[in-house]
């Protein structure tokens, strides 16, 4: 297997725990998460990869539309993700948004990068959103007073959430796939990002500070799954494309659900195990689909797959 697949499941399993820990601070709400986790994890980012973006600045300003595209996504995705579970319910703005996620990665690389798609990915992804479809058929959540206001507005946040993701995937990879390492790509990306979200943390992360137990999943979910994961993550996506990534980050919803069956001792009907099992099949199949490539002494991407490797393991962290 790729380590660039090892790290984006080891980011998916991280990001598995969020929806336990958000549970355990009720009175902070949906966007107050949201600012709140991918904000402070992004500026983490951005000051732990401060040195190598100081070094690497130059390159950076050379990909700075690249960058800032990536940095507004990266603000949009929990706005719209968080929003889009409020006004469909918890089942449909989960699957909306991570089912989606995959294809519009694969159909960014196609328009702009004239990548194929080839039938193993095809394969993957259809098994993979199969899987978290029945997962989310099984176990769809609470119903909320809201969750029916507006499903079509909550459908639409949902696609603008995988869309979202999908583009500053594609972003980080395309400035990596200049010449740059993971960390001062990811750290600028995602700190600016994180810029962007300090406004809405500041207008509604009140609630936030009433209790040392709300600041404490606030300060888990900034540290844990949104700054280590996205590290993670940003190490898998400098040795494999985005809508590879994308679709191997179909693991998150598999590990939410098995951490509510043995953590909070929640049932899983029949349905659900089959979710999982074709989660864990597309995995499989995303995995063994996927080799690495080189790329010429030019630097160019040969055309191909959109689960080929991106090659830029020479560029090593530093």
């Amino acid at each position: 297997m790729p380590s660039g697949i090892v790290f984006v499941l080891a980011a998916a399993m991280l990001w598995g725990t969020t929806g336990t820990a958000a549970a355990m601070a009720p009175g902070v709400g949906p966007l107050a998460i949201g600012g709140a986790a991918m904000g402070i994890g992004g500026l983490l980012q951005a000051a732990a990869a401060s040195r190598v973006m100081f070094t690497h600045r130059g390159a950076l300003r050379a990909q700075w539309r690249t960058v800032m595209v990536s940095a507004g996504a990266v603000a949009v995705f929990p706005l719209a993700f968080y929003s889009s579970m409020r006004l469909a319910g918890v089942a449909v703005g989960t699957v909306v948004s991570i089912g989606s996620a995959p294809p519009a990665a694969a159909v960014i690389e196609r328009i702009v990068d004239h990548r194929s798609l080839s039938l193993g990915w095809a394969l993957g992804t259809t098994v993979g959103v199969s899987g978290v479809l029945a997962l989310t058929l099984a176990h769809p959540g609470p119903a909320t007073a809201t969750a029916t206001a507006h499903p079509v507005l909550g459908i639409a946040l949902g696609l603008l959430a995988g869309f979202t993701y999908a583009l500053y995937s594609w972003g980080a990879v395309r400035v990596m796939r200049a010449g740059l390492p993971s960390r001062p790509v990811m750290g600028a990306v995602f700190g600016l990002g994180g810029i962007l979200l300090l406004p809405v943390l500041v207008l509604t992360g009140a609630p936030i500070i009433d209790s040392g137990s709300n600041l404490a999943v606030v300060a888990y979910l900034a540290i844990v799954p949104m700054f280590l994961g996205y590290v993670l993550f940003g190490r898998g996506l400098a040795t494999v494309a985005a809508s590879t990534a994308t679709t191997v980050s179909l693991l998150e919803p598999a590990v939410a659900a098995l951490i509510a069956v043995t953590v909070l001792g929640e049932h899983l009907p029949p349905i659900g195990w089959l979710g999982l099992g074709l989660l864990f099949a597309s995995l499989f199949i995303t995995a063994t689909k996927t080799r690495p490539t080189t790329t010429s002494h030019h630097g160019h991407q040969p055309t191909g797959a959109p689960d080929l490797a991106l090659s830029v393991t020479a560029n090593a962290d530093v």
